[in-house]
């Protein structure tokens, strides 16, 4: 990074960041348009006195919001955290707030060491949408049966090859990862920024997702919910492994990466 031989010890910074994902070309820095990666970069600039790589636990794709996205970044600067911090939310935009900076081993990557990811997803069925909700709600028409959805999520859970809800372009080798947790709750209470009656949430955690592997589960979820699948042909979907198989991608607005676990 150019500095003297005086310079500050290099560090390892763990960024929880959370952010509104809707006019970004997702959290990778791209050739055009704002990424979240590239606006925490240019924030760390003037800071460390260089050019730093920041690393994301999850590249959420565009459209998609973090309540808790984790980023790895290696500095050499003086400051303390608490300074760090503030200096970070000073020169982001309002859309993206860094809201903890903490100290980490050498090493530390934030998606490498990464054991668990927690994402949901926001739907409200029937009734004219809310223009406050429509940048963070996939809103449907009709009714959506719940409970079919539930029984339906719950055949995700386990260690499966998931290959039928992959989009093309995947970068990662293999396509086995495990879901401890898929389901439907209604009337979410977790803390959110959107909450409310006749609100549903998928809520799925694993240790690794392929690319549009919730947006994929939640369409065909959908599809479960409004009849037009059973129950049972999720398992199926899940073993015959064709992505045609499998029902839309859901929109990008209603999908938040809500935390990210480690050791």
């Amino acid at each position: 990074m150019g500095h003297s031989g005086d310079a500050a010890p290099r560090r390892t910074l763990k960024l929880t960041v959370a952010y509104d994902g809707t006019r970004f070309v997702g959290w990778q820095r791209q050739p055009e348009g704002d990424s979240v990666q590239g606006l925490l970069e240019l924030a760390l600039r003037p800071l460390t006195g260089g050019s730093v790589t920041v690393h994301g636990a999850g590249r959420t794709d565009a459209g998609v919001h973090a309540l808790a996205q984790v980023a790895s970044v290696e500095v050499s600067c003086p400051h303390d955290t608490a300074t760090l911090m503030r200096a970070l939310n000073a020169a982001l935009p309002g859309d993206v707030r860094v809201v903890r900076v903490e100290e980490a081993a050498p090493g530390f990557h934030a998606r490498l060491a990464a054991w668990a990811k927690h994402y949901r997803f926001l739907l409200r069925s029937g009734g004219p949408a809310s223009p406050f909700e429509r940048a963070y709600v996939w809103h449907l028409s009709g009714t959506l049966d719940t409970d079919a959805m539930r029984e339906a999520a719950g055949a995700l859970v386990g260690t499966h090859d998931f290959a039928a809800f992959q989009s093309t372009g995947n970068e990662v080798s293999g396509t086995v990862r495990t879901i401890t947790r898929s389901t439907l709750v209604e009337a979410p209470e977790r803390p959110h920024p959107v909450a409310g009656e006749g609100l549903v949430a998928y809520e799925v955690s694993g240790n690794g997702f392929l690319r549009h592997m919730v947006r994929a589960i939640v369409g065909t979820l959908v599809e479960v919910g409004q009849g037009r699948r059973s129950p049972a042909a999720m398992a199926a979907v899940l073993s015959g492994r064709r992505r045609a198989a499998a029902g839309p991608t859901a929109p990008p607005h209603g999908l938040f990466l809500v935390g990210v676990d480690y050791d």
